[in-house]
C-alpha cells in the first residue's frame, strides 16, 4: 500500500483535494506543515475546520504550544508511527503539506545526528542522505499553478483570512504567548497585530502578508522542483489521476 504525498506551495489547494481523495480511497491525512503543529494557531495557518475535514482523520495538527521544542526529527518519527497505524487499519496514508524538509526527511529517510534541539524552521544536522533515492513506497503529487494563478489565489486567501475571527485569535495568542515564542513572527499574525495596534492600515497589512506568502511559495517551489520524482498536475487533475493510479495498481 503506497503512501500518497500531496505537496505544493502555500495556498495551492492541498487541503481540499486531499480531503476529497481521502474520502474516496479510505485515506487518513498526516499534515506536513511546520506551522499547523502549533495549538491555537488555526485561522492564521489555514487549518481545516472540523466541518472541512468531513470525517476524515487528520494527524499532525496541534501537537505543541507555540514556541515549544519540536524538531524535524520529531515530526519524522511521528509521521512514521502514524503511517504504520493507518496502514494497520487498512487505510491509505496521505502526507499533505508544503514543508519541504519534513517531506524530504520522511521520503529520503534522513537520519539525524548530534543534538536535535533546534526549533522548527532551523536546518538540523542530518546524515549524508543524498536525495537521489526515495526510501519507501511513496507516490509524490505536486500541485501545479502558474505564477499568475498562484498570486491571485494568495491574494484571495489573504482577503478572506483578514476577518474578526483572525483578529480575535491574534489577540488571544499575543495575550497568552507574547512574541517571545517566535512562532507568530513573519506570519499573518504579525501583520494582523500591527493593524490592530494602528501601526499599519488594513491594506498595508494585507500587502505585506501577501509579499511574505508569495516569497514563501517561491521558496517552497524551488525546494520541490529539485525532486524529479514529483508528478506535477493541475489541481483539477489530481483526483482523477490518483483514482486511476490506485485502480491500476
Amino acid at each position: 500500500m503506497q503512501t500518497i504525498v500531496i505537496l505544493g506551495p502555500t495556498g495551492s489547494g492541498k487541503t481540499g483535494v486531499s480531503i476529497k481523495l481521502a474520502k474516496a480511497i479510505g485515506g487518513e491525512i498526516i499534515s506536513a506543515d511546520s506551522r499547523a503543529i502549533y495549538k491555537g494557531m488555526d485561522i492564521g495557518t489555514a487549518k481545516p475546520t472540523s466541518a472541512e475535514m468531513d470525517g476524515v482523520p487528520h494527524f499532525g495538527l496541534d501537537l505543541v504550544e507555540p514556541g515549544e521544542r519540536f524538531t524535524v526529527a520529531d515530526w519524522k518519527s511521528y509521521a512514521e508511527e502514524k503511517i504504520q497505524e493507518i496502514k494497520a487499519r487498512g487505510h491509505v496514508p496521505l502526507i499533505v503539506g508544503g514543508t519541504g524538509l519534513y517531506i524530504d526527511a520522511l521520503i529520503y529517510d534522513y537520519h539525524f545526528k548530534g543534538p536535535t534541539g533546534h526549533k522548527i524552521g532551523d536546518i538540523e544536522q542530518k546524515s549524508c542522505s543524498d536525495r537521489t533515492e526515495i526510501k519507501g513506497d511513496f507516490l509524490l503529487i505536486g500541485i501545479d499553478w502558474s505564477k499568475e494563478e498562484l498570486r491571485a489565489r494568495l491574494r484571495a486567501r489573504i482577503d478572506q483570512m483578514f476577518c474578526d475571527d483572525l483578529y480575535s485569535e491574534t489577540r488571544t495568542l499575543v495575550e497568552k504567548y507574547g512574541w517571545d515564542s517566535g512562532a507568530m513572527k513573519s506570519d499573518i499574525y504579525e501583520y494582523a497585530w500591527k493593524y490592530l495596534e494602528g501601526e499599519m492600515t488594513l491594506e498595508e497589512a494585507k500587502e505585506r502578508c501577501f509579499f511574505e506568502d508569495y516569497h514563501l511559495a517561491k521558496r517552497q517551489l524551488t525546494w520541490f522542483k529539485r525532486n524529479k520524482k514529483i508528478i506535477w498536475l493541475k489541481l483539477e487533475n489530481i483526483y482523477p489521476f490518483v483514482l486511476k493510479y490506485i485502480q491500476n495498481e
